[in-house]
């Protein structure tokens, strides 16, 4: 279980000003995929950072299995969790195959099993069968963002190991994407989280979000406001609150969300609801 108990973080640290997040309380279990949303600036990339420990909790705690992250190296976070960045800057012209071997010379890539046993089999899973030998330099930036993605998928290996579950925390992964592997993508996750491990995943997209969320996660000016399914999140009294623009919520009779049986929800901006 990753967690965060009462977690703040401020901007420059400790003694500094403003709270980045306030007061983060949330558990994500292996098996599920949870997805993080609201509006640009509400902290949810700051608290991706908090679970992966890039920054420290300057009140509260984040926690691995009952240890704070904080405590564990280098070493043994990356057997543990892979990290995503909604942004990776490209300085030098590195092949494909070499950015996913930066994932395979991780701690655990000597205990990986499959589908991901190197980096061949990690591009030919993000549907880059072939491009090892190109420079990321000359790729579109959507190709660029699923080059990253194998590289976290080979820094894991597999969705769990002797050390426990492992975690995925992507952001914004899809956000470059076209359908079709905004797709691929989000089942990917929701198979890393099938075989055991945990998905953390900020999204944008509300109805692909409904699709493919165990557990959703709305976060508001740097505090988390709500939890729950997609039933109990995407209302749109909730939604239009929290973006601030009227959202129509559609429930639809059919395949549910999350994939599962019943109805499924589809938000749209009250203009074009009509």
């Amino acid at each position: 279980m990753l967690e965060l108990r009462n977690a703040t973080c401020r901007a420059g640290g400790r003694l500094g000003g403003r709270a980045l997040v306030r007061r983060l309380s949330a558990g994500f279990a292996p098996g599920t995929v949870n997805v993080v949303i609201g509006p640009n600036g509400a902290g949810k990339t700051t608290m991706l950072r908090l679970l992966s420990g890039e920054r420290a909790a300057d009140e509260g705690k984040v926690l691995l299995d009952g240890v704070a992250v904080q405590r564990l190296g280098a070493r043994a976070l990356a057997t543990r969790r892979a990290v995503l960045a909604q942004f990776t800057p490209e300085g030098f012209s590195y092949t494909a195959h070499e950015v996913v071997r930066l994932g395979s010379e991780a701690p655990t890539a000597g205990r990986a099993v499959p589908p991901w046993t190197g980096p061949e089999s990690a591009l030919a899973a993000v549907d880059l069968e072939g491009f090892g030998g190109r420079l990321v330099t000359e790729l579109s930036g959507g190709e660029v963002q699923r080059v990253h993605l194998a590289r976290v998928l080979c820094q894991l290996g597999s969705a769990t190991g002797p050390e426990g579950a492992r975690y995925l925390l992507l952001d914004e992964p899809i956000a470059s994407l076209d359908i079709r592997h905004q797709v691929l993508v989000m089942e990917i996750a929701r198979a890393f989280a099938r075989a055991g491990g945990c998905v953390v995943v900020i999204l944008h997209d509300l109805n692909i979000a409904a699709r493919y969320a165990d557990r959703l996660v709305l976060m508001e000016e740097g505090e988390i406001s709500a939890s729950g399914s997609a039933g109990e999140i995407l209302t749109a009294d909730r939604l239009t609150r929290a973006y601030g623009l009227p959202l129509t919520v559609r429930v639809v009779t059919g395949e549910g969300d999350n994939g599962a049986g019943g109805d499924r929800r589809v938000i749209l901006p009250a203009l074009c609801a009509s």
